[in-house]
C-alpha cells in the first residue's frame, strides 16, 4: 500500500468515499508549499475517526477536495492526563503545548499563579501548536488546550477522583516517587519561573489528591520540567510502561 507523506487535521467527519473540502489556508500548505497535485496522497485525521488515506480530487489555489480511501490507523487516545502549567515566554510556552501533545497529554490547562510571568495566551495560536505538533509525531488525537484560569479558580472544582502530580521544587535531590494508581485519572502541575508562593505552596500540600515530587537533583526549567514530568509518568503510569 502507497503510504501518504503528508499528515494533516480536518474538523470534518472521515470515512470510507467521505469528501473532505479544504478551507484556503489547508489548500495552500498542499498545492503551493508541498506541491501536491490531483492523485496526490494525504493522511487526514480528526480525533475522532482515526487516520485515513485520502486522494487530492479537486486542487485549486483557494480550495481543494480530497477523498477518504481506506483507513490506515485506528483512533489512539492518549492516557487521562492533563498538564497544567504557568505561562512563559512565548516561544517556550510554545514548546511545552507543542512537547505536551506529542508525549500524550489529553488536556493541556495554564494557569495563572502568584508569580506567573504571563497574564493572558493566545489559546487559538496555541491550540494550532498542538495540532501542528500530533501533525508530525503520527498522533490521532489533539489534546484541548484550554484557555487560561487562575490556579485558585482551578484547585476549587477540582474532581475528587483525579490525583495531581505537583513538581515540587523544594524536594530537589530526592527521588522522584509516584504511588501506583495506572488507569486513574491524573494531572501535572509545573509551577512558574518564579516558583509557587508561600501560600499556594501551602495550600497544595494540605490537598489530599496532591502528590509532590521532585524531578531529580537540579531544579529545571519550566520548559524542561514539563517534558521531564510528562516523561516521568508516562514511564510510570502511563501508556509508555
Amino acid at each position: 500500500m502507497t503510504e501518504a507523506k503528508i499528515r494533516l487535521y480536518v474538523d470534518q467527519p472521515l470515512g470510507m468515499g467521505q469528501a473532505v473540502a479544504l478551507s484556503p489556508e489547508q489548500a495552500n500548505y498542499l498545492f503551493n508549499v508541498m506541491r501536491l497535485s490531483r492523485g496526490g496522497l494525504v493522511a487526514l485525521f480528526n480525533g475522532r475517526d482515526g487516520e485515513w488515506r485520502a486522494t487530492v480530487a479537486e486542487a485549486g489555489k483557494r480550495g481543494g477536495i480530497l477523498l477518504c480511501e481506506v483507513q490506515t490507523a485506528a483512533l489512539r487516545l492518549p492516557p487521562d492526563l492533563w498538564l497544567i502549567f504557568a505561562p512563559i515566554k512565548k516561544a517556550r510556552t510554545d514548546f511545552i503545548v507543542e512537547k505536551a501533545a506529542e508525549l500524550g497529554a489529553a488536556r493541556i490547562m495554564p494557569v495563572q499563579t502568584r508569580h506567573t510571568n504571563a497574564d493572558r495566551i493566545r489559546q487559538d495560536r496555541l491550540q494550532a501548536h498542538a495540532m501542528e505538533a500530533a501533525e508530525q509525531c503520527g498522533a490521532t488525537f489533539v489534546p484541548q488546550v484550554a484557555e487560561i484560569t487562575s490556579l485558585d479558580k482551578l484547585l476549587a472544582s477540582w474532581p475528587a477522583e483525579r490525583h495531581l502530580m505537583w513538581c515540587d521544587e523544594s524536594l530537589v535531590g530526592q527521588a522522584p516517587a509516584l504511588p501506583s494508581n495506572r488507569g486513574a485519572p491524573w494531572a501535572i502541575l509545573i509551577g512558574p519561573e518564579g516558583g509557587f508562593s508561600a501560600d499556594e505552596k501551602t495550600r497544595l500540600r494540605s490537598l489530599p489528591m496532591v502528590h509532590p515530587i521532585a524531578l531529580g537533583p537540579r531544579i529545571l526549567r519550566a520548559d524542561t520540567a514539563a517534558v521531564a514530568a510528562i516523561t516521568l509518568w508516562q514511564a510510570a503510569l502511563g501508556d509508555w510502561a
